[in-house]
């Protein structure tokens, strides 16, 4: 009996030891999530989303945009519903804006707004000083002209969001297209420059576009992404850290390396995409730098419970 004891005894010590173990690997913690909430349903889920997130130890949240379906009206109200939601998060917030919200505002059904003055209405509303949303803030650095565009430090990682929507960057659309694109490709050049002199391990971009959508059946890149992604990929490969994507749009979680050098087949090791969960399908992914760990980043995947307690409708 007595080595029993003693042998349960080693084997909680163990696992104690264990646990602390990992805790202190996990230099920082992080949720990602988007494409929610479309309905009400997904609307009653979202604080519940956010108060889960903060029982777990997350020190900061980033919603990878569309806040509302493709469909619906683009409201005051329906914005200030959502920013008074975000700013209820016991994490801090950050929030990049997707097309759903501004550049789609233009349809029948969405009331046949002005997307640019849509887009001046977040920017007035969710952008308007240095500081993350909700009930315990962080600093941001902003781009100046382009509010939703920022970027924070955090355990020895660059962290930089950028406004890209869905539905081709909104290429269609020149005069808007090409100043948004121009301060784009600026953020993000900027963003690798400064990685590189503070030797920082990591860089983990957000925005609300699946940039990787075929535009033909040949594999060519849509117009509006192909700025964006030429430059990612000439900056990933001469940066000897980590990269890692995160983006929303098109509903589908997955975690994969999609980037290749340009015109061959071979993948760029230092970089992984990370899409979030999307309506209907409810979920957050847990973001860890990893100081131990030669990658920096892991991801946990956290489906959200429908028929739960959380998730019933």
């Amino acid at each position: 009996m007595k080595n029993h004891l003693a042998f349960l005894h080693v084997l909680l010590l163990a696992s104690l030891l264990f646990a602390a173990d990992a805790q202190a690997k996990a230099v920082l913690q992080f949720g990602l999530f988007g494409d929610t909430p479309y309905s009400d349903f997904e609307r009653r889920q979202l604080p519940l989303i956010l108060e889960e997130m903060g029982q777990e130890n997350i020190a900061f949240a980033v919603h990878d945009g569309d806040i509302k379906s493709g469909s619906s009206r683009c409201d005051d109200s329906m914005y200030q519903d959502i920013f008074g939601a975000f700013n209820a998060s016991p994490v801090p917030l950050i929030y990049v804006p997707g097309d759903n919200e501004w550049t789609d505002c233009r349809r029948p059904a969405c009331g046949g707004f002005d997307q640019q003055e849509r887009l001046a209405f977040l920017r007035k509303t969710f952008f308007a000083d240095n500081s993350s949303l909700g009930q315990r803030r962080i600093l941001l650095e902003r781009q100046e002209g382009t509010p939703e565009n920022v970027r924070w430090e955090a355990a020895g990682v660059q962290f930089v969001a950028l406004n890209i929507p869905g539905d081709d960057n909104n290429v269609k659309f020149d005069a808007e297209y090409s100043p948004r694109n121009a301060a784009n490709l600026a953020w993000l050049r900027d963003a690798f420059h400064l990685a590189r002199e503070r030797k920082l391990r990591g860089l983990l971009l957000v925005i609300q576009a699946n940039p990787f959508i075929e535009a033909d059946n040949e594999g060519a890149t849509k117009q509006g992404f192909r700025d964006f992604l030429d430059l990612l990929r000439e900056e990933t490969m001469g940066f000897s850290g980590q990269v890692v994507l995160v983006h929303g749009d098109t509903h589908s979680m997955q975690i994969n390396q999609p980037l290749r050098a340009r015109g061959t087949r071979k993948l760029i090791a230092n970089f992984t995409r990370v899409e979030t969960y999307g309506a209907p399908f409810l979920g957050w992914i847990r973001g860890v730098v990893d100081d131990t760990d030669p990658k920096v980043f892991r991801f946990e995947i956290h489906p959200w419970r429908t028929g739960g307690p959380l998730g019933t409708p």
